[in-house]
This record gives structure tokens, sequence and C-alpha cells, in this order.
């Protein structure tokens, strides 16, 4: 019975080199999604941002200065859930351009 260098333990074989592509595409798609979906956050929250510019509230339930300071995280925290809750599409077509722009097929 031989035993298994250290190095040969670690590298994988010639036939899991495919494996070894799929994985790394996997992970490309993923990171292409995620940042495609980030791209179309900031997108909604500039968007929100420039709509919650015209509203001001009065007394007593504004909030002064402290309300258009964290209006910003409020903006984004909407943006984001509006891009979990499925979006508004811009997430699919940035990472279909983005795919065709790495040579990877949809």
């Amino acid at each position: 019975m031989s035993a298994l260098s250290p190095i040969s333990a670690i590298t994988p074989a010639p036939h899991d080199a495919e494996g070894a592509a799929d994985t790394a595409e996997l992970a490309k798609r993923g990171q292409i999604e995620k940042t495609a979906a980030d791209f179309e956050a900031a997108f909604l929250s500039i968007m929100m941002q420039q709509m919650f510019t015209a509203t001001e509230v009065s007394a007593p339930f504004g909030g002064g200065q402290a309300e258009n300071q964290f209006r910003s995280f409020l903006t984004e925290a909407f943006a984001k859930e509006t891009t979990r809750s499925g979006g508004i599409g811009l997430a699919d077509t940035v990472a279909r351009e983005m795919l065709k722009l790495q040579g990877l097929e949809e």
C-alpha cells in the first residue's frame, strides 16, 4: 500500500479540471448576479433620493435635520428591499450584458 505524497493529495486529478472550470464559472456567474443586483439597488436608491427631495413633513411629524440626514439610509434600504423582491428588471438586463462581456451564455 503506497501513501500519496502531500502534493498529489492537494492537486486535483486531470479529470477534475472540468469540474474546477464549472466551479469557477458558477462563482463568476454568482458574482455577476450580485454585482447586477447591487447596481440596480444603487440606481433605485438614487432615484428614490430624488423623489424625496420634494417632500417636506411639517411638525409634529417631521424629523427636522435628523430626518434629512438619515433619509439616504431609508432610501437605500427601500432600494435593496425592492431589488431583493424582484426589482424593476434592471439587474437582469445588466447581468445578461455582463455575461456576454465575459463570454458566457445565459
